[in-house]
């Protein structure tokens, strides 16, 4: 018990040690060389808590633990908190783009459940989100939908946070 709260005091930051992590893709990359091909593997990471914290990198490494290790140190880097309604979905529609991937979000009524595939579903899956329509537009590399869908998290805005930048008060119906 003792072992498990000088843990805890030397990771001060307790949000990472209860994040989740979820590969989105790993791939081999080759670099050619005068004295040949030097082969190396790339990983594409998402962390999250499923209460609205939700992050995403990329590792390289000559192995692929290492490069999944990279990848989730980098993710945790970059965990942002995203705006839910009721805890399961998002406000609004919403398109964002990256590099040549294109994806659409929208909300769903409750019960609908995740309606996404591949790194859209595991972005949304580790940010919490339980009801959710999601489409890929564009071209559909991994990492790029996962940056896209993890952007469109991003930009939603709910009513409190608009009648704050207004300088309005939200009246109760």
């Amino acid at each position: 018990m003792d072992k498990k709260v000088v843990n805890n005091r030397k990771n001060n930051d307790s949000k990472k040690n209860l994040l989740e992590e979820k590969v989105i893709s790993i791939s081999k990359v080759t670099k050619v060389n005068k004295g040949g091909r030097h082969f190396r593997f790339k990983a594409d990471v998402a962390v999250g808590n499923r209460k609205g914290l939700v992050g995403i990198g990329t590792g390289k490494a000559n192995e692929v633990s290492e490069a999944i290790k990279k990848a989730i140190q980098a993710a945790n880097k970059n965990v942002v908190k995203i705006s839910l309604i009721d805890n399961r979905t998002v406000p609004h529609d919403y398109t964002s783009k990256v590099g040549r991937s294109v994806v659409l979000i929208k909300p769903a009524k409750e019960g609908r459940g995740i309606i996404a595939g591949g790194a859209a579903r595991a972005v949304l899956e580790l940010a919490g989100v339980k009801d959710i329509v999601v489409k890929s537009l564009g071209a559909n590399t991994q990492i790029n939908v996962a940056k896209a869908t993890l952007n469109a998290l991003q930009a939603q805005r709910t009513p409190e946070h608009i009648a704050e930048l207004r300088g309005k008060k939200l009246e109760e119906l």
